[in-house]
């Protein structure tokens, strides 16, 4: 090893274990790696370790109530709350639809809808997107409207609307731009305190069709000006819209006013169950919403009495289907014929499983096993030539064959690696803690672009288990991002986004014909 490269060795441990042991005077003459700060006596190695890595089945479900739909971090530092709509199928994990599940409610207990004879107009739905391509924006040519409804008269108005793509997971653009995206009454009483109205396979009944329309794949903002005062009449952002059954409304709702359905919110939303908001294709795309931002208008008049002068007076009623009801996503899988599905059946936690397929939504999880042969040759190392292991990660490669990223609008996959602590009350793999790298503040892991590799870093892991004798758990690979507080700090290595992740791959495993099999890759320095 030339002078130079012991250098760059020597500088790469200390930043990896700092300066501390560097500059340490009385060294532990048993400690991992004390030797490599020997002036000229470094000699660095690389060897790999063949993997135990397979296939986990979490039978298409996970928690997805209003505590698991949220989203990946924004520019604000913010993890928003997001729901998911839309259906892919492809030939690897077969199909998948997402719907939403919410209750609704009165905004006021007994409302009286300001006075008698009140008589719907129209009743729209709005969703809102907080992901579409800014950079994309479509401006109509402002219009002129001469009729635009104002109270009981119509104005001239001027309107101006921008269209904005939203990010889609699935097929991108031509004919799978549109989907027609339905509404339905829910019939089954949601009741939040029930382990089946938290998980993503729920099944609610539904009745009447409420409301139904064709989403192109884009949202808009729409701004109506008052053409003689150039007042701002209307504004709306990054929405998209669909006109409910005035009658419904009118017969489900105001006309029940006074009756004890309405009198309170626990006797509302026995009456009134909620919304199922699905689509009709199969194979289109999946793109996120906010449900708490999502909004559910009626538009009604009803007589108002002035010096015994009654008149039609118009005005709106805004439900509420936002924060504090219950929200589900609903996730529904056809693996019928899949890669997917002859993977499961066949995987095996002994020898591994040459592909590996990792899915979020509820969708299959990896599972890595350090075999005890791997431990205990860097226990020898460690033990007889004093070897200092300086990082450790297990590399993964992505299976191009089968797999790419075209799928996705949405930019690079994320993951999660943690310890696998056993079965939880779900029984789903748990974890109690984060992984002991993750504490230590290093990366989670790197990604290499060409060809497509991840590194997950276990250095720190791999050394509690050789030199402090630590229990080699196995470790849980899955998508999506940890869950972050306002200030920064992580909630917990159970809070994660994995519930709203849409994206999947397909990762090379346990494959010994294959040079690209998973492997630990353990750099470690040894004195000469």
């Amino acid at each position: 090893m030339t002078h130079t490269l012991k250098k760059t060795f020597a500088m790469l441990l200390l930043a990896i274990f700092g300066s501390t042991m560097l500059y340490n005077c009385e060294p532990d003459a048993d400690s991992l790696g004390e030797q490599l700060f020997v002036k000229d006596a470094v000699q660095g190695n690389e060897t790999s370790y063949d993997l135990i890595a397979y296939n986990i089945n979490n039978h298409d479900s996970i928690r997805s109530d209003a505590a698991k739909l949220i989203s990946d971090q924004n520019s604000q530092g913010v993890f928003p709350a997001v729901g998911i709509l839309g259906a892919f199928t492809e030939n690897q994990f077969g199909g998948q639809k997402a719907s939403y599940i919410t209750q609704m409610r009165m905004p006021i207990d007994n409302f009286d809808f300001n006075g008698p004879n009140a008589k719907v107009d129209s009743v729209v739905l709005v969703l809102k997107t907080p992901a579409y391509l800014t950079d994309s924006v479509k401006t109509q040519a402002a219009y002129d409207r001469n009729d635009f409804p104002v109270g009981n008269e119509t104005v001239p108005v001027s309107i101006d609307k921008k269209t904005y793509p939203v990010f889609k997971y699935g097929r991108i653009g031509g004919q799978y731009n549109s989907m027609t995206v339905n509404v339905h009454e829910v019939t089954t009483f949601l009741d939040a305190n029930a382990k089946p109205f938290t998980r993503s396979n729920v099944e609610v009944s539904t009745g009447r069709l409420l409301g139904s329309a064709v989403f192109d794949g884009n949202v808009s903002s729409v701004t109506v000006t008052k053409k003689s005062d150039n007042t701002n009449l209307f504004t709306s952002s990054n929405d998209f819209r669909i006109k409910l059954d005035k009658d419904y409304f009118q017969t489900k709702i105001v006309d029940m006013k006074g009756k004890p359905e309405l009198q309170n919110a626990a006797n509302f939303i026995r009456y009134f169950n909620g919304i199922r908001v699905s689509v009709n294709e199969t194979d289109r795309y999946l793109f996120q919403f906010s449900p708490n931002d999502m909004q559910i208008i009626m538009y009604y008049k009803y007589d108002k009495t002035d010096n015994s002068t009654v008149t039609k007076t118009q005005t709106t009623l805004n439900f509420n289907v936002g924060a504090g009801n219950v929200h589900i996503g609903q996730y529904t899988y056809s693996r019928a014929g899949s890669s997917l599905e002859s993977a499961l059946a066949s995987s095996s936690e002994v020898n591994g499983d040459p592909k590996l397929f990792v899915q979020g939504m509820g969708g299959p999880s990896i599972e890595v096993k350090i075999p005890e042969d791997a431990i205990n040759a860097l226990k020898n190392l460690y033990q007889k030539d004093k070897a200092g292991i300086v990082t450790a990660k297990i590399r993964m490669y992505v299976d191009a064959a089968s797999w790419d990223n075209k799928h996705s609008l949405l930019g690079d996959r994320r993951f999660t690696i943690l310890p696998n602590d056993g079965k939880g009350k779900e029984n789903e793999l748990t974890s109690l803690d984060f992984t002991a790298d993750f504490l230590a503040g290093f990366p989670m892991y790197n990604v290499n672009k060409e060809p497509v590799y991840y590194d997950f870093i276990v250095t720190k892991t791999i050394k509690n288990i050789v030199e402090s004798a630590k229990e080699n758990k196995p470790l849980i690979i899955n998508l999506g991002s940890f869950v972050k507080s306002a200030t920064g700090g992580y909630f917990g290595a159970k809070y994660t986004t994995r519930a709203t992740d849409m994206n999947r791959a397909v990762l090379i495993g346990t494959d010994k014909m294959n040079a690209n099999r998973v492997q630990l890759k353990v750099t470690y320095g040894t004195k000469k």
